[in-house]
């Protein structure tokens, strides 16, 4: 309901009325418009990092990154359409409809990383949430924020009409503009500002508070004649209250994180740290308590089992000539200290992406002491880069062993790392002779995964040898790239190992029965690793195609 106003004084300008007998504007009509498509920018902005905020968060969580953007996108877009219907049922109440959907706008997507994150840290059940059935909590959020989105665009279109009325075209060409250059700006200062300045849960609820002043002000400020006096204080009152919880929600956010971060990890969290790269949290490591190191809330490594896994994954490898060795990953230096165990090493090259993790493992008491201060030894040298990237510079038959310790080939982001591409850069660094080892993960519970990776591997010209290996916590599921507690995880590790000669490939005591030592330690035999082939082989699976570049095929 409109207010009367009061007659203008004496000498004063005529007002600027609104169409329709709507209540004038307190401004002039370009200032008006312009303040309209202000509102649209930020809007917009804040839209696309709700969006993003919970494509990363849910690839964070799960791992695959191209599905969870595929869900969020795809069921955001169709939202959008579903509210852009549903609002033009409110054009008659355009500026007190855009000043709540605007409020509830605000709540929604500063509150929903934080809502994600505590289902996941506290449930302890996302892998049965996320997979077995529909994907409640991230389809709700991206339906609801969709929703509020789209009823944005017809009221936005009926308020700057109410400002002065133009043809339809001219009035579309502006508000997009304006809605396409905040989605950029907004893109753009999610990864390269937000993102890393703030973390995922303090930029959600940071955009939430935009968000909620620019509504209120639009509305508030330039179409408060458009709205009672009682519209106006309960909107007010609503910003007032999203306002206040996205303020408490910014100063507990701290305490939120860490709390989370213990029912998560556990109580004995000892490091947590944003490296630029990835979250690296370490746990136990004193008092008798086993090291574990996560990566992006996966269990790298357990100390629990991991000398069972990294002696399968090196010594194998390192049966034949191996003065010069290249590690790809393997940053908190366990691998290279496997290495290093052996006679005649003259030079590890590690490839770690993840300067922060191989700092860690330098001054961490804990991890440099498990990693018996591998890098301290002259022989090692650690390079930060990529490793697809760096192969494609490196020189030809450089190494005698090329030994990839390297996350899931589940992880949408290890995809290119597992490619037929990948493995012909391998090929090419290897000496005549040498010999190339992979992680490719559990092969029980996920057995094409497995498999595929091998027929990758032999697609690049290589013999490969698979094999797998238990794990020694019966707590933990074993290996690499897993979640602390979670019981019916994977247990197993598997591996690949190959080179480009068949003959070479068999200079090891693999596939034999004699008593001879993979390591020197005396851990794993030639026995023992015989016994992981016939294990490996009885799970096979024949005729799968080689995962590339353009055609990953590393679905769960």
């Amino acid at each position: 309901m409109i207010e009367p106003h009061a007659p203008a004084p004496p000498g004063a300008p005529p007002p600027r009325r609104g169409h329709g007998g709507q209540a004038p504007l307190p401004v002039r009509t370009g200032t008006g418009r312009f303040l309209v498509l202000a509102c649209v920018f930020v809007c917009a902005a804040c839209g696309l990092v709700y969006e993003l905020e919970l494509v990363a968060l849910a690839s964070y969580l799960t791992g695959d990154s191209v599905t969870q953007a595929s869900v969020v996108v795809s069921v955001m877009v169709f939202a959008m359409g579903i509210g852009s219907l549903a609002a033009k049922r409110l054009r008659r109440l355009a500026a007190a409809g855009f000043g709540a959907i605007e409020a509830a706008l605000a709540l929604t997507g500063g509150c929903s990383a934080m809502a994600v994150y505590a289902v996941f840290a506290w449930t302890g059940d996302w892998g049965g949430l996320w997979t077995d059935g529909p994907r409640h909590l991230l389809v709700a959020f991206s339906l609801a924020i969709g929703l509020l989105i789209g009823a944005e665009v017809p009221l936005l279109m009926e308020l700057i009409q109410r400002i002065r009325r133009q043809d339809a075209g001219g009035a579309v060409a502006d508000l997009f503009a304006a809605d396409y250059v905040g989605a950029l700006v907004g893109g753009l200062a999610f990864p390269f500002l937000l993102l890393p300045w703030l973390g995922q849960l303090s930029s959600a609820v940071l955009t939430g508070a935009v968000n909620a002043v620019a509504g209120g002000a639009l509305v508030l400020g330039l179409f408060r004649g458009d709205l009672s006096r009682r519209g106006r204080w309960l909107l007010l009152l609503a910003n007032a209250v999203v306002l206040g919880l996205l303020a408490t929600a910014a100063v507990l956010v701290h305490d939120f994180e860490r709390a989370a971060r213990q029912a998560l990890y556990g109580k004995d969290v000892r490091v947590a740290l944003h490296t630029g790269v990835q979250e690296v949290v370490l746990t136990g490591g004193t008092h008798g308590h086993p090291l574990d190191l996560f990566l992006d809330g996966r269990l790298r490594f357990s100390g629990r089992d991991e000398r069972r896994y990294h002696e399968a994954l090196v010594h194998p490898a390192m049966n034949g000539p191996h003065a010069r060795v290249l590690v790809l990953g393997g940053g908190e230096g366990l691998t290279a200290r496997e290495v290093l165990g052996h006679p005649g090493v003259r030079r590890v090259d590690v490839v770690e992406p993840d300067a922060g993790v191989v700092r860690l493992a330098r001054t961490d008491s804990a991890l440099s002491s498990l990693n018996d201060h591998a890098y301290d030894d002259p022989r090692v040298r650690v390079l930060t880069a990529d490793a697809f990237a760096w192969l494609r510079q490196a020189h030809p038959a450089a190494y005698d062993v090329v030994i990839a310790d390297l996350p899931d080939p589940g992880i949408t982001a290890s995809t290119k790392l597992y490619s037929q591409e990948f493995y012909g850069l391998a090929r090419k660094v290897l000496a005549p002779g040498g010999r190339l080892v992979v992680h490719a993960g559990p092969v029980a519970s996920r057995p094409r995964v497995f498999w595929t990776v091998d027929a990758t591997v032999r697609a690049a010209g290589l013999h490969t040898t698979p094999y797998c290996v238990d794990g020694r916590a019966p707590s933990f599921a074993a290996g690499p790239d897993r979640t602390s507690g979670v019981s019916r995880g994977p247990r197993d590790w598997g591996f690949v190992l190959a080179s480009a000669s068949a003959t070479a490939q068999r200079s090891a005591p693999a596939s034999t029965t004699a008593p001879g030592l993979l390591s020197p330690t005396g851990r794993f035999t030639a026995a023992a690793l015989t016994a992981a082939e016939r294990r490996a082989d009885a799970t096979r699976i024949e005729g799968l195609p080689p995962s590339t570049l353009v055609h990953p095929r590393y679905g769960d």
